[in-house]
Formats: structure tokens, sequence, C-alpha cells
């Protein structure tokens, strides 16, 4: 049931797409083909420089953001009899690696701002 209803979404995805290529006019004029850039015409190159910690911050971000998710499971299941510590000893084991990758993070420099 669950292979027929993957292979129904994956049909419709493609026939949309498919219809959307069919039925779409084509006319490439090279305006339509200049970058477009908030009504503003592109000036200079298309490359800017970004630095590096930028990314580092909304990375870890991330981690600590979805790591923070795998909370909420556990705390449902921490109520259910039968599985209190069990629960709890893992997540403080991961807690822990979460502990131990800011530790590293922190001793790196990454967490520096400047």
């Amino acid at each position: 049931m669950v292979g027929l209803l993957a292979v129904v979404g994956v049909l419709f995805v493609a026939v949309a797409f498919g219809a959307g290529r069919l039925l779409r006019p084509v006319v490439p004029t090279p305006e339509k083909l200049l970058t477009y850039e908030c009504g503003v015409d592109p000036v200079g190159e298309g490359w800017a420089h970004t630095q590096v910690r930028y990314y580092v911050y909304a990375f870890l971000y991330v981690i600590f953001a979805v790591d923070s998710i795998f909370l909420f499971p556990w705390a449902t299941v921490f109520a259910a009899p039968g599985y209190g510590a069990t629960t709890l000893v893992e997540m403080f084991i991961f807690l822990g690696f979460l502990a131990v990758g800011l530790l590293y993070a922190y001793k790196k420099g990454v967490l520096t701002w400047a």
C-alpha cells in the first residue's frame, strides 16, 4: 500500500512537470536570459565573497536545532511506565555528545566572533 502511494506521488509530480514543460511558451530573448536581481540590472561579477565563519555559525545552529528536536520524543517516552531510567540515561549520553561537540568547537575558536 505504501509503495503504491509512493508510485502515485512520483507519477503526480512527473505529470505536473511534464505538463508544465509542454504548456509553457518557450521564447528565449537576451532580456529573459539575463540574471535578474530585485529589478536592478546586474553590475560586475556574479561572485560574492563570503567569510566561512558565517557558514560555520549556520551549520552549528542547524545541528543544535535538529538535535534539540530529538529531545521531544524522548520526553514522551520518558513518561511511559518502564522506560524512565533507560530513556534518561540515553538522553544524558546524547546531551554529552552535544556538549563534547560544542566544547570542541569552542576550543577550535569557531565560536569567537571577530
